[in-house]
């Protein structure tokens, strides 16, 4: 029984593996079969590569080519460097025989329709890339995303003035992609966005680490209508709005307070990020403890006094 069993496990495995390379063969025949015309955007599988350039598997007739040179414009591109047998690559068909029967491919010009479109999703993404920079100029630096040129301007690409964009030449920036106009073919980039979001957490975390209640040290910076910003350390400042300056009523900070002052402070709060400050707060805690020692005090007193009375009491049983 068993091995009638065996047997028709057996035959029902090669049953699906004959169905599998009818498909396979039925796939491959209708591959070979259709049309491609110069202009057409197809893909292959990279199965050879050299410095001439790579070789794919159209699942064709014949075999596609694409030349080093037609593989990009970024000139950083290295064809044995940055094209792996394996890889799948979309190219436009330039010639239908290249003179050897092969298929003539230009992956750059498929990069100039199809890569727009993936920018457009890299900056609706708000996608961080990452781009080695290829050249400069007086005002900026250069570098290609999918092929593209693109531009990151002095001023995108650090969070302070860039004197010398030279300086910056081969180096690797994180950046994102803030303008995408195909029309214009304009590609800009920013470093500057991603570093002005790592800034903000980092701030973030450490506000977020500040206990309400702690008294801190610091250094008055600058003085407004409504109170004094006091610097309280580690790229750190917070508020002490003018009604928590002092128990007294002043009408503006400058009555009690000098840009310089050091000055210590109680913690609010931190809502939003924000520090709130108060220097009144202390104040009044200072005097609440007075107040609660000297209680403790008269309290020691008055019970010490009740012990001597009691103990100069003669009692006769």
């Amino acid at each position: 029984m068993d091995k009638e069993i065996n047997q028709v496990i057996k035959t029902t495995e090669e049953m699906s593996e004959v169905i599998e390379t009818m498909a396979d063969y039925e796939r491959e025949l209708e591959a070979s079969f259709r049309k491609i015309s110069e202009g057409d955007i197809i893909s292959g599988t990279v199965i050879s590569v050299d410095e001439e350039g790579v070789i794919l598997d159209l699942r064709y007739y014949t075999q596609g080519v694409i030349r080093a040179e037609d593989m990009s414009d970024d000139p950083t591109f290295f064809v044995l460097n940055d094209v792996s047998v394996g890889d799948v690559i979309e190219a436009t068909v330039i010639r239908t025989d290249d003179g050897h029967g092969n298929i003539l491919l230009s992956k750059k010009a498929a990069n100039q329709v199809l890569a727009w479109d993936v920018l457009k999703g890299y900056m609706d993404e708000n996608k961080d890339l990452t781009v080695k920079i290829s050249g400069v100029t007086t005002g900026g630096a250069i570098c290609y995303v999918e092929g593209i040129r693109g531009f990151i301007p002095a001023s995108q690409l650090a969070l302070d003035y860039v004197e010398d964009v030279s300086e910056w030449q081969g180096k690797t920036v994180k950046v994102r992609v803030i303008t995408v106009d195909e029309a214009q073919e304009k590609l800009v980039l920013s470093a500057k966005v991603i570093l002005k979001e790592e800034v903000a957490q980092a701030h973030a975390h450490k506000v977020a680490m500040i206990i309400p209640g702690t008294v801190l040290e610091g250094v008055v910076e600058s003085l407004t209508a409504y109170g004094a910003f006091v610097n309280i350390g580690d790229g750190l400042s917070g508020l002490v709005h003018v009604s928590q300056i002092s128990q007294k009523r002043i009408r503006k900070p400058s009555e009690v307070l000098h840009v310089g002052d050091k000055v210590k402070v109680k913690v609010l709060n931190t809502n939003d990020g924000k520090i709130s400050l108060s220097m009144k707060a202390l104040v009044e805690d200072m005097e609440a403890e007075e107040v609660e020692e000297f209680n403790f005090e008269s309290e020691g007193e008055a019970t010490t006094s009740l012990g001597s009375l009691f103990a100069n009491i003669k009692i006769d049983l």
